[in-house]
């Protein structure tokens, strides 16, 4: 190994140390405000050095939206809220060019005021009570952090996070974002109720006359910094081959697929599943102080990558399966030792035979 290399090895070593104390840090400052939702909370925060996005969904009252504008507090980010509504439109979120005149020329000139998406982290409350054409504005901003208004590109701010959030119980006047949006979102979260030694602290806290202060933990450059990290984290084959068994379990009309899928998906899930369980499975593993990526990080991030990536057929409506039960059988069903997962049979279909083993196997 050059010197170089070694100096970039240790560096990312380094790096690998401030991020999982500042992975404390983080999680020690919401709990001054949030308590509980300890999972939901560590899938955000993956999400997040991943450089992906997130769709929050529960009923209301469980804290989503003071969650993520805490959690941009910690983070030294810039935060805005946007609340859909049936009557936003799409120039409402990514800005407008108005007329100014110039008092002392009396020119007049078309200036851009930039909308709420300027921001780094961006929550997106009840995203399915407006319309499609605004929804669709999100896609752009999501997968190139651009804008494009009146014929000019407009980079974002990095880092660029869209939080959203949706209801689940009320369906009246919402438009369900079809699965080509929901597939740009890296993790669907399920915000649950807390149990009842939370909820009586969540009624002690709120209910006192003061308010927690929160104190920041790090910059937008060093969060750049640790996602460019994030991705040099090595994966061995193995695991690569395990996620991507995973996912491609799940297509019913391509290959052997377990009769429990064949019987309960209409359609499974694409290669965006595959690379988000690995750059999951590699942010998870830097927030836990590991260099390498292991079968049980991929493991812990296949819920919220696969559940809204899986669509059910009628039948599994009808016997009372949802997406989650599916990834909880697959789970079970796909082994996860490397000798075991190497002496699949259904590994050959997909990938080609590799060499020497990564020593952190």
């Amino acid at each position: 190994m050059t010197d170089a290399a070694q100096a970039n090895a240790q560096h990312d070593l380094e790096a690998v140390q401030t991020l999982n104390a500042s992975y404390r840090q983080i999680k020690e400052q919401l709990a001054k405000v949030i308590v509980g939702q300890e999972t939901v909370i560590d899938e955000l925060l993956i999400a997040i050095f991943a450089r992906g996005h997130c769709m929050l969904e529960g009923v209301p009252g469980l804290a989503k939206t003071l969650l993520i504008s805490t959690l941009a507090d910690t983070l030294s980010l810039k935060f805005n809220r946007i609340q859909f509504t049936p009557d936003l439109m799409p120039s409402d979120i990514t800005g407008t060019e108005v007329i100014q005149e110039n008092k002392a020329t009396g020119e007049r000139v078309f200036k851009f005021l930039p909308g709420p998406l300027f921001a780094n982290v961006i929550l997106a409350d009840e995203i399915n009570r407006t319309p499609p054409k605004t929804q669709a504005a999100l896609l752009e901003a999501m997968q190139e952090h651009q804008v494009t208004t009146a014929g000019t590109r407009r980079r974002l701010e990095e880092p660029f996070f869209v939080l959203a959030t949706q209801n689940p119980i009320e369906q009246e006047g919402t438009y369900p974002l079809p699965e080509a949006q929901l597939d740009r979102f890296m993790f669907k979260i399920l915000v649950d109720y807390p149990s009842e030694e939370e909820e009586f602290q969540i009624v002690r806290v709120t209910t006192a006359p003061f308010k927690p202060e929160v104190s920041k933990s790090l910059s937008a450059a060093e969060i750049n910094e640790l996602q460019e990290i994030v991705r040099r984290v090595p994966v061995a084959d193995h695991v690569i081959r395990y996620a991507m068994k995973l996912v491609r379990l799940t297509r019913v009309h391509k290959g052997d697929t377990p009769k429990f899928v064949q019987d309960n998906v209409s359609w499974g899930a694409g290669p965006r599943a595959s690379q988000y369980l690995i750059l999951g499975g590699k942010a998870r593993a830097i927030l836990h102080g590991r260099y390498y990526v292991a079968t049980e990080d991929i493991v812990a991030v296949a819920a919220p990558v696969l559940r809204h990536r899986i669509i059910t057929n009628f039948n599994a409506e009808a016997e009372g399966i949802n997406s989650d039960k599916l990834v909880q059988e697959l789970l079970k069903f796909v082994p996860r030792q490397e000798t075991e997962n190497l002496a699949d049979a259904r590994v050959a279909q997909f990938t080609a035979p590799v060499g020497t083993a990564d020593e952190h196997r």
